[in-house]
């Protein structure tokens, strides 16, 4: 073979192997066509395949809340609500009118008791009775001698002293009967306070409810003898009101002002909101949770709602404009949430953003973006994976 014959087939051959080459490159395109141009940044070929599987949309900002806290709870009684029974003296329990949840009206009989203390008390009042009949009757008394000394003065019959002395007599017997008068009010008015009528002995004590409600607790049975009158026999409470109460943490409580409305959440009733009023917030942390205790006062006029129930509490802020994003287009990147923005046509750079709240399938973005920012909301995965 001559040296012309062997130069025109190495030069065939070369061409040949160009051309495979190049037809093993357009058959991956998107190995060929994604590359980084810029350090942080994508960039795409206009002819790649790859940026025809991309989405990208404008961002828009909507009215979402500015501040939002969620956090579990749980309702209680309202302690503005709750009374305790106590006997007002020392005595034997005779009866209890009253069962555990039962509903009671202000006013009514809830125990019945014996004690010595009645007697004490219906003796007490005659007996002032009677102090005031003889402070009356010295009185009387203190009148006639003072006008007798008066009229046996006028006719010159008895010194001037004796008059003094008689109008001494007077005052001091006047103030006697205003001193028995008031005992005989102070021992009426035990008496009225224990249910007692006067002049009848033996009676027995009938414990009223102090309020209207449910009766949450019964600590007493009939024939028990009680002297501790600071000792609660039973509980009831006023539950046409109750408390929700939360522990929020304390990077939220800033969030969170007197007065303001919350809506509770409970699991006994799924889909069903009910507004409650902050009516107290405490005034430490605690040391162990880092949380604050939030309460918050529900109308229950019902009764549907019970202490104890368990749910959760939702404070929704002032209302801001922010921009709000697909779920889709936020990825995680070392514990940050991260989106891929449009610079120019093909070209991407990653952006770290602050997220919100979540909103159905989309996501309030507080930092990183803006309105009319273009971002990648589709195929996301094929830009990390460039």
């Amino acid at each position: 073979m001559s040296a012309k014959h062997l130069g025109v087939m190495i030069a065939f051959a070369g061409l040949i192997l160009l051309t495979a080459c190049g037809q093993k490159q357009a058959a991956n395109p998107l190995a060929a066509s994604a590359s980084t141009a810029v350090p942080g940044k994508i960039t795409l070929g206009e002819n790649s395949l790859q940026l025809k599987q991309l989405k990208v949309e404008t961002v828009v900002a909507t009215e979402v809340p500015a501040s939002s806290v969620v956090a579990p709870g749980k309702l209680e009684v309202n302690p503005n609500r709750v009374s305790h029974v106590v006997l007002p003296v020392a005595g034997r329990v005779v009866s209890v009118l009253a069962k555990l949840g039962d509903s009671v009206d202000q006013g009514a009989a809830v125990l019945r008791i014996e004690s010595s203390d009645s007697d004490a008390a219906v003796g007490a009042y005659a007996q002032a009775q009677a102090g005031v009949a003889q402070a009356k009757t010295a009185l009387l008394k203190a009148s006639a001698d003072l006008d007798r000394a008066r009229d046996l003065f006028d006719h010159n019959a008895i010194a001037k002293k004796e008059v003094l002395n008689d109008e001494s007599i007077l005052a001091q017997s006047q103030s006697s009967l205003d001193q028995a008068e008031a005992a005989e009010r102070q021992a009426l008015r035990r008496l009225q306070l224990l249910g007692l009528k006067p002049g009848e002995y033996g009676q027995q004590l009938t414990v009223t409810a102090p309020v209207s409600g449910k009766v949450l607790e019964v600590t007493v049975v009939p024939g028990e003898y009680r002297n501790d009158l600071s000792a609660s026999l039973m509980t009831i409470a006023d539950l046409n009101s109750v408390w929700a109460v939360s522990e929020v943490p304390e990077t939220d409580i800033r969030f969170i002002r007197m007065g303001e409305p919350l809506d509770v959440q409970l699991s006994a009733y799924p889909g069903e909101t009910f507004r409650a009023k902050v009516t107290r917030i405490a005034d430490t942390v605690d040391p162990q949770t880092r949380t604050v205790k939030v309460s918050a006062e529900l109308r229950n006029p019902q009764g549907r709602l019970r202490p104890e129930m368990y749910g959760q509490i939702q404070h929704v802020g002032a209302m801001a404009k922010l921009p709000v994003i697909p779920a889709g287009a936020v990825i995680q990147n070392e514990g940050s949430s991260m989106v891929y923005r449009e610079i120019s046509a093909g070209v991407f750079e990653p952006v770290t953003i602050t997220v919100g709240d979540r909103v159905g399938d989309r996501i309030v973005v507080r930092s990183g973006i803006s309105a009319g920012d273009r971002i990648v909301t589709e195929g996301v995965l094929l830009l990390r994976a460039s």
